[in-house]
């Protein structure tokens, strides 16, 4: 018999910022199925993750929430498990960057890469970068803004520009300001450590790893280019490698670099890192409980061990360059494979935007008591081998769980289990000729089966499923065995008809048992069986074997929950509420809002679908071409997907009382669920909120609402 694979394997690590968004959990589920196979094969799997804690974002924004960084995290993290369980998503450990186990594994990998008998990979250059006077910092590319070099738009991010697709340096930038104090940055030299990705050895190690067939063929031709001379979006060549910059300077929330005071290693360096912490902390809290359990040291050491990571398309180039050159060159072994998956869109293809409705909320979708596995069924049809986008459409998914899930597979045992249990005492009873044939050839896709969730082609999985459930309900409409209950003298061949059902159930089941653990779980309980593996499918229950009473496994889908899962705040009912709230408040949305006081009455469920969140005005400038406008740069206390900080761009009418310069640094209140506008000076993502009277004419001026102080960016207004 052979040995189990030892299987270690783990997901992209989240960034704790915030919760946890859709695209996590399609990434977890993912991995989740291909682990539960593998378990169901016998193999021996640890399956862990963790939070990325480290970096400036994170610095900052726990500045901003008033707390150290490790309380914010930890608060972050004290929410995970409500999404992992709801879910069923079977991680075996969650630990955290910032936890003993990374700083220690980070600093032993680092210098292990330094001090190489055949030659350091790490060597040490100045830098000239820039520095904010005001928080008195380095600033990262994300925190500079100013007017792009090539096309002149304004407020464009310090590496590239947005609208014209131009890459260049933050030095480049026409009037330079930091998104963190909207002070214009000094620029100063640096000392910082880099990791010599373009040594000919590590060149040599990543063409042959990244091309020898373990890569989605569409990742390693991706790769591929990145070796090569190439062409930049603004005209420029890059040549091959070129060397990382794995250190920053403090103040950092991070890892310390080993003789270095006042450095700290990059983010993206010891988050990875966070993959071997966290199987480190699992291995030493088993070897607590069993002495006999392998250490971390002995785990890692075992040659036939496969290292996995799920993560998505946007965070390819650390996992397929920086993570196994990281891992070679420091002596330990490389990841056996990288699973790249792509995007995921709604209702064909829109990007996600809770506030144009095409957001899923996961802990909306549970609270609204919506099954978790439907989405997990929903997600697994679409996810393939590949490297691509999928997409969620509310119609589709309500179809395929409702006749998928319910119509075809539940629907086998609700027809049968009934009569077992009335007529035969829940005894399962032989099988004829007929019914045989149906069972082998369920049971013959079992290698097939396991080959396709080998290689995470569940959506196949699933289609072939479904395939042979249509022939089970085929052989059911045939020998109906409702009519086959009123008829004297059939009742052989009734409990012929309904055994086989529940076979040819058991054999369903057990292939979308990795999709759907808790409804197996269910159908384990009601036949009587141990937990199901992969082996099973070569079996059957037999004649005589008894089965439980059958409960309803699964319920449909209702489109109201649909319906209440993609609502949202009706965006011109949102326009009227901010006038209605304002006038009474003596407060306007902006000067355009109406000016009778006679509005109607809101609840305050009307007034909880507003969303009023502080702002801090980073940057303010005269809009060319409106002699009302300005143009605004606020600080919402958000952050992008890669937890870099963002800020957004409000119009606001208000040019009659303001210059520019005295908004510059001031807080405010905005609206921050307001659909964005498009006009003709650009897009405008919010409503800043101002106060006027009724009668502009008789009293004029318009005042921009300011909190007291202590108010900080991100603060909701209730």
């Amino acid at each position: 018999m052979t040995a189990p694979r030892q299987l270690f394997v783990t997901t992209a690590l989240p960034y704790a910022n915030g919760n946890f968004h859709i695209g996590h959990i399609m990434e977890y589920i993912q991995a989740d199925i291909w682990v539960r196979f593998q378990r169901m094969q016998g193999n021996a799997v640890n399956f862990v993750g963790a939070d990325d804690t480290h970096g400036a974002p994170i610095m900052i924004a726990a500045e901003k929430a008033g707390k150290t960084p490790q309380q914010f995290v930890a608060d972050i993290a004290a929410g995970r498990k409500q999404y992992l369980d709801g879910f069923h998503i079977s991680f075996d450990n969650w630990h955290s960057t910032d936890a003993p186990e990374n700083h220690e594994l980070a600093r032993q990998i680092y210098c292990d890469l330094r001090d190489r008998a055949d030659g350091s990979l790490i060597e040490t250059k100045t830098i000239e970068q820039f520095f904010d006077p005001e928080k008195n910092m380095f600033l990262p590319d994300r925190y500079i803004k100013g007017e792009c070099p090539k096309c002149h738009s304004k407020d464009q991010y310090g590496d590239n520009c947005e609208n014209c697709g131009a890459v260049y340096a933050p030095t480049d930038l026409i009037n330079p300001f930091s998104t963190l104090s909207g002070a214009r940055p000094e620029l100063k030299n640096s000392e910082h450590f880099f990791f010599k990705l373009s040594d000919p050895r590590c060149v040599e190690f990543l063409e042959k790893w990244t091309q020898d067939g373990k890569l989605q063929p569409e990742v390693a031709n991706k790769v591929k280019e990145w070796f090569s001379v190439r062409t930049n979006p603004d005209g420029s060549t890059s040549e091959g490698l070129g060397d990382w910059d794995i250190s920053r300077d403090a103040p950092y929330f991070g890892v310390e670099i080993p003789d270095a005071p006042g450095k700290y290693f990059y983010v993206w360096l010891d988050a990875p890192v966070g993959y071997l912490a966290s199987l480190k902390n699992l291995l030493d809290k088993r070897s607590v409980i069993d002495p006999q359990s392998p250490s971390y040291e002995a785990y890692m050491a075992n040659l036939n061990l496969e290292q996995y990571h799920f993560i998505g398309k946007d965070i390819v180039t650390f996992h397929t360059l920086f993570w196994p050159a990281m891992l070679h060159f420091s002596g330990r072994k490389a990841p056996t494979n990288i699973f790249v998956h792509g995007f995921l869109t709604v209702n064909n293809g829109e990007k996600m935007s809770k506030s144009r409705g095409t957001g899923l909320d996961p802990l909306k979708y549970l609270s609204l008591g919506m099954n978790p596995e439907w989405l997990r069924y929903y997600l697994a049809a679409k996810l393939s081998a590949r490297n691509e986008d999928i997409d969620f459409n509310a119609d589709d998914f309500m179809a395929r769980v409702n006749s998928d899930l319910v119509g075809k597979y539940i629907n086998i045992a609700s027809r049968a289990a009934g009569f077992l249990a009335k007529k035969f005492d829940h005894k399962l009873g032989a099988i004829s000729d007929d019914g045989r044939q149906l069972i082998s050839l369920i049971s013959s896709q079992k290698e097939s089966m396991a080959e396709l969730y080998e290689t995470r082609d569940f959506g196949k999985v699933l289609r072939e499923t479904m395939l042979l459930a249509d022939r089970v309900n085929v052989y059911v409409d045939a020998n109906k065995p409702w009519e086959l209950a009123k008829k004297e003298g059939m009742e052989a061949r009734l409990h012929d008809v309904c055994t086989v059902c529940i076979e040819a159930f058991r054999l369903l089941t057990i292939y979308l048992k990795p999709v759907l653990p808790q409804l197996a779980a269910g159908v384990e309980q009601f036949l009587k069986t141990a937990p199901f593996t992969i082996q099973d499918a070569a079996t059957q229950l037999g004649a005589g074997h008894g089965i439980g009473d059958y409960v309803h496994l699964m319920q449909r889908v209702d489109s109201k929950q649909l319906d209440a899962l993609f609502e949202v705040i009706n965006m011109p009912l949102a326009v009227e509420l901010i006038a209605s709230i304002a006038i009474k408040s003596g407060v306007k949305a902006a000067p355009e809002a109406a000016s009778d006081a006679k509005s109607e009455i809101i609840t305050i469920d009307d007034f909880a679908k507003i969303d009023l969140r502080i702002a801090k005005i980073v940057n303010c400038e005269a809009v060319e071409g409106s002699t009302k406008l300005l143009r605004l740069t606020l600080d919402v206390g958000e952050v992008d997907d890669a937890g870099q900080a963002k800020t957004r761009n409000v119009f606001s009418g208000v040019a009659s009382s303001y210059a520019p310069a005295d908004l510059i640094g001031k807080h405010t209140v905005m609206v921050a669920n307001l659909a964005p506008r498009k006009m003709k000076f650009g897009m405008s993502d919010g409503m800043v909120l101002a106060a006027s009277a009724a009668d502009e004419k008789a009293q004029p001026g318009i005042y921009v609402l300011e909190p007291m102080v202590g108010a900080l960016p991100g603060m909701r207004v209730k």
